[in-house]
């Protein structure tokens, strides 16, 4: 099913994620995100009262006892302020059912659905373009990368020394005038002998100059010895034979051209850029990358100094940009908005960038708007819920065909587990880059969790003599603490009820080893608009 006809499905039409085949994965989970039954009941279909249909993508979440966690400040403290209802009491154990959601409202997804939903909102990324090589870094390969030329393109001496024909000893006769080298030198990198070396002579040779015409091999300079003959010219003396090849990087040694060197999908980094570079390409075919808007909720947050007054520091703008940049987003510097409906619907319908993200607002306080913006927008709602600790009440919606919501809670681990848990999937594929390979690593200690509710613990990896690499839990795994995650290697996936010492759990690798600023430096800026008001400095107010 394409994006497009998902996209007529906005609005919630209750039943419209069951009108596929039966059995199909996605579908069945945004029927579950969106509480809608495959079968409508009789009472739907003729007419009957509106509260006892399926809820749809459009319907409000009612508050209940299920809708527990972080909707609101950006807090390091875990203080949640403006009448929402803090992720930092969010328990590590179980007090309800598993899974669960308020009353009437959609039931909460599972970890591992809610990421494969994620990664397949969108079909694929855009459509390829072609760009300057310095332009490329941090996108993906669209096409393979296919040598243009032999490599090395001609026989290349490995070292400094003589180039030299046949066995020694040689006569050193100097190069010919007009020759193109050096009087003292010889053959430097760039230049070429004009004439063919031949039998028993040499000629001196830099590191990465062409091998003349007739050269068998290299004599490096330390194992060379050069003398004055009985007429006056000059002799190279080697202590031992100098056999064919020695020292030559002949052409094509790395490749031939034509030679697929990289698959389409290859992540272009520094090292690609030079392989391409010495292929022969001035440009390469890459995919865009995804261009996303961070929307900072909450009339509490302080961009500088200490809290105080009841009003907290933004914990959340200073990190998500940089963590966007890292998976190979083009993303600018955060737009703080006070809590206002107005204000939020404004800045989310007029927006351009592909992925929205907004931290906050996505439960049902007093002012947390996400879910009414979404109404208003007759926005599909693709998954509202999930079941994890940290991070339950962070939400995906597609707003138009190709362009995405993404509601993370207001509290920073609990934001982290959205990001990792929605946000990245959607936006890799965006991208076009290949998930991080998975890998597992048994605990060094116990993990409880809830018997209905993944949990997301900061790790640090450990390389132990017996069980090899382990993962180790952090302390501050809290949902309104930082302190673990900005230690940790990963994050790892404690599946419901918890994990005992040496259980292998899955590990969420971070991307700063991977992505860290690939394309992006600090001062970098984006050449797409804000929309409505322009970008303040980071951490600034609206």
């Amino acid at each position: 099913m394409t994006d497009g006809e998902r996209a007529g499905r906005s609005g919630g039409a209750p039943y419209a994620a069951c009108d596929e085949a039966p059995g199909d994965e996605f579908d069945d989970a945004l029927a579950l995100a969106n509480g809608a039954r495959c079968t409508p009941p009789a009472d739907a279909r003729a007419g009957g009262d509106p509260g006892d249909r399926p809820r749809g993508a459009g319907d409000a979440r009612p508050d209940g006892p299920g809708d527990r966690g972080a909707s609101g400040a950006s807090s390091a403290s875990g203080v949640s302020g403006s009448g929402r209802r803090p992720d930092a009491q969010e328990p590590d154990g179980p007090d309800g059912p598993a899974g669960s959601a308020p009353r009437g409202g959609p039931a909460a997804v599972p970890w591992h659905t809610a990421r494969r939903i994620a990664g397949r909102a969108v079909s694929g990324p855009p459509e390829p373009t072609t760009t300057a090589l310095g332009a490329a870094l941090g996108r993906t390969l669209a096409e393979p990368l296919a040598a243009l030329t032999d490599l090395p393109s001609f026989d290349t001496s490995a070292m400094d020394g003589w180039a030299v024909s046949g066995p020694g000893p040689w006569r050193l006769d100097p190069p010919a005038a007009g020759s193109g080298t050096g009087p003292h030198h010889g053959i430097l990198a760039g230049q070429a002998l004009a004439e063919a070396l031949i039998d028993g002579h040499a000629v001196p040779i830099a590191t990465g100059a062409r091998l003349p015409v007739g050269a068998t091999a290299v004599l490096r300079s330390e194992h060379g010895e050069v003398r004055t003959a009985g007429d006056g010219g000059l002799r190279l003396y080697a202590p031992r034979p100098a056999p064919p090849g020695q020292d030559i990087r002949p052409r094509g040694q790395e490749c031939r051209r034509g030679d697929r060197l990289l698959p389409a999908g290859a992540l272009v980094t520094p090292a690609v850029l030079g392989l391409a570079a010495a292929a022969g390409y001035d440009e390469l075919t890459v995919h865009p990358r995804p261009r996303a808007e961070v929307l900072v909720l909450g009339d509490e947050l302080l961009d500088q100094g200490l809290p105080q007054d009841g009003r907290i520091r933004d914990a959340l703008g200073p990190m998500l940009a940089p963590w966007l940049h890292a998976l190979g987003v083009e993303a600018g510097a955060p737009l703080h908005l006070s809590d206002d409906a107005d204000a939020l619907y404004a800045a989310v319908s007029g927006s351009t960038a592909d992925v929205v993200i907004t931290t906050g607002g996505t439960a049902s306080g007093p002012v947390d708007h996400v879910h009414s913006t979404l109404r208003r927008l007759a926005a599909e709602v693709l998954v509202d819920g999930v079941a994890v600790r940290p991070g339950h009440p962070m939400l995906l919606a597609r707003l138009a065909p190709r362009r995405h919501l993404v509601g993370l809670p207001g509290n920073p681990l609990a934001a982290v587990a959205g990001l990792c848990t929605l946000a990245e999937p959607l936006l890799r594929r965006l991208a076009a880059r290949r998930p991080a390979a998975p890998y597992r690593a048994p605990l060094t200690s116990a993990v409880p969790g809830p018997p209905g509710d993944t949990r997301l613990v900061p790790v640090a990896c450990r390389d132990d003599e017996r069980y090899g690499l382990t993962a180790e839990p952090l302390r501050f795994h809290g949902p309104a603490m930082l302190r673990g995650i900005a230690a940790a290697d990963a994050l790892a996936v404690v599946p419901p009820g918890g994990a005992g010492p040496g259980t292998d759990v899955e590990l969420l690798e971070l991307p700063w080893s991977s992505g860290w600023s690939a394309g992006w430096t600090p001062d970098s800026s984006t050449d797409w608009p804000a929309p409505g008001a322009p970008y303040g400095p980071p951490g600034g107010p609206a």
